[in-house]
């Protein structure tokens, strides 16, 4: 329910010049539907006065802010459910590229632009915008940089973090930092960049970012390959990086489950094999003018045959079934979300520790709730997601009683084996016990003290990352 002093202050920021209205469902929504707000109103800042416009009336008015960016972070960081009702800060309209330089491969950005559009500009002047990910058309730069997505090659690239060369961003007194430098070396003090980066709007509101473009690749060989287990799935990475070096731009580990969710889900999708696979490799090689991916690719499934690594698989003969293997991988997600999991979990293991994890869970988690695994991820970074689905025949109501002691037994797992709980969705409000529980002490003392030091009101994200006080 809208007040009268909750009018009243959007009409202040109406007289601003920044457009404000009462905030639509979509804006208290997050895809797994755990978390909803409570209606109040949006602003919506086309530049970055706005925005410092917007945020020092709300630090002058002790009003909460709910960065908003495409609406795709799946632990709740976008949706604002408890205490005071926040204004959301979208930057939809923020959506320029403002100014690509080719021969520095680098790409200035508005935070609101979405990563598919600047996958497209970057394609435009001859290059690679290497960030990608299934919701890539819906997700924004700025809302990217904040959780330091990952996505499908990080194996080659690196996190956002590696591909962010400058930040722009309004701090929580107005302040606008202006660091879009296009510098790889920029030594100067400390670096406020990667202290943005990651933080979840909780110490600031990113606005701009200046971005590393790369070579696109001449050639490509996409292929799916039947593994015997994770750990020969682990043999077969560490015999592509061997051959084919930094060729290798992504490394995907698929579980059968995952086929047969996608045949229960998504029946028209182009399945890669006839006969569902325990475990499968989807793998890319990318290569320069002068090699030839394919028959790298070739060479390397023989070897890995003859090593009894792999016992099948399948090379794209064309840029559709390239397609089609990608869509699929990019679709079990949507699979996953659709037969509705008990727990799901967002884990990252060191490579020596993976096969291992992957081999013991399923005991331990039967012992509690026995069900489906569905495990899929980026192999070539460690990043698993780990997720528990009720027998066939049965409903999530019968689990879910179960589903908090599944999801602690996980991660008390995975941390023993010197994992994180959080790979690469980040903390949002889904994980803050979790960073209670296993974070370390110095360093939840030191994030803390930053935050108190630049948001003392307190306002910016409130509850997530941190905890309330």
């Amino acid at each position: 329910m809208l007040t009268d002093a909750d009018q009243a202050f959007a009409d202040a920021l109406a007289l601003r010049g920044v457009t404000v209205k009462p905030a639509a469902p979509n804006y208290l929504e997050e895809p797994r539907d755990v978390y909803h707000g409570r209606p109040g109103f949006v602003a919506l800042p086309s530049d970055t006065d706005q925005v410092s416009e917007v945020v020092k009336a709300c630090a002058a008015a002790g009003v909460g802010i709910q960065p908003y960016g495409g609406g795709t972070g799946l632990v709740g960081g976008q949706v604002s459910s408890e205490g005071p009702v926040p204004l959301i800060v979208s930057l939809e309209r923020m959506n320029r590229v403002r100014a690509i330089y080719p021969e520095e491969d680098t790409i200035v950005l508005d935070a609101g632009v979405t990563v598919s559009e600047a996958q497209a500009a970057a394609e435009a002047a001859g290059r690679l915008f290497p960030v990608s990910y299934g919701s890539q058309d819906s997700a924004r730069i700025g809302g990217g940089l904040a959780v330091n997505s990952g996505g499908l090659n990080v194996l080659r690239y690196g996190m956002v973090r590696d591909v962010c060369l400058g930040i722009e961003a309004v701090l929580p007194d107005g302040s606008i930092l202006n660091g879009l430098k296009r510098l790889r070396k920029d030594n100067t003090g400390y670096d406020l960049r990667h202290l943005l980066i990651g933080s979840e709007g909780t110490l600031g509101i990113i606005t701009g970012a200046a971005m590393r473009l790369f070579p696109r690749p001449a050639q490509i060989a996409t292929a799916f390959l039947v593994v015997r287990d994770p750990g020969a799935a682990i043999a077969l990475l560490t015999l592509f990086r061997q051959r084919a070096g930094e060729a290798v731009s992504a490394f995907e580990l698929i579980s059968r489950t995952n086929f047969d969710m996608m045949a229960e889900t998504h029946p028209e999708a182009r399945q890669p094999f006839e006969t569902f696979p325990e475990w499968a490799i989807l793998t890319e090689l990318g290569t320069g003018p002068g090699a030839d991916p394919e028959e790298m690719m070739t060479a390397l499934f023989e070897d890995a045959f003859e090593a009894g690594l792999v016992s099948d698989g399948a090379v794209a003969q064309s840029g559709q079934q390239r397609a089609d293997f990608w869509h699929f991988r990019e679709t079990i997600p949507e699979a996953n979300r659709r037969i509705g999991a008990i727990a799901s979990h967002d884990i990252s293991l060191p490579l020596s520790e993976l096969a291992g994890f992957i081999a013991e869970a399923p005991e331990a988690i039967a012992a509690i709730a026995p069900g489906r695994i569905a495990c899929f991820g980026h192999l070539g970074d460690g990043n698993l997601h780990y997720n528990l689905f009720p027998q066939r025949g049965d409903t999530r109501d019968a689990y879910m009683a179960r589903s908090h002691d599944v999801s602690d037994l996980v991660h008390e797992m995975v941390v023993a084996r010197g994992g994180s709980f959080s790979a690469e969705h980040g903390v949002g409000r889904k994980k803050v016990g979790e960073l209670q529980r296993w974070g370390d002490p110095a360093k939840l003392a030191a994030m803390r003290a930053i935050k108190t030091a630049l948001d003392p009101k307190g306002i910016m994200n409130p509850g997530a990352v941190l905890p309330l006080l």
